[in-house]
């Protein structure tokens, strides 16, 4: 599975690349910190609403440090997504990396 690290992410966003952000946080998770323009689908809830999402679509999953969004990731690729990124360090890193305002939780 192929990893983007924040810094990337943000480089996409900036360059108002086409592409989803998938964050698979839980809702109380994004009232604390969250990245403008991504769709969440909680982790739990992925299985039951893969329609919502394009599997050829450039996919780029977020969560709080990496390792729900390595899971999801994982399993979207499983399913026939084609194009699957996991960002690395997830919403810490870019609270450290990129936007220092963001809360870290």
């Amino acid at each position: 599975m192929q990893e983007l690290s924040v810094v990337a992410l943000k480089l996409k966003i900036d360059a108002k690349e086409s592409f989803v952000l998938l964050d698979v946080r839980e809702p109380f998770e994004l009232e604390i910190a969250a990245i403008d323009g991504a769709i969440n689908i909680p982790m739990n809830q992925i299985a039951a609403r893969i329609t919502e999402l394009d599997p050829d679509a450039d996919t780029c999953v977020l969560c709080r440090s990496g390792g729900r969004s390595g899971s999801i990731a994982g399993f979207l690729l499983s399913q026939g997504f084609t194009n699957v990124k996991n960002v690395s360090g997830g919403i810490l890193a870019w609270a450290t990396d990129v936007d220092t305002t963001v809360t870290q939780y």
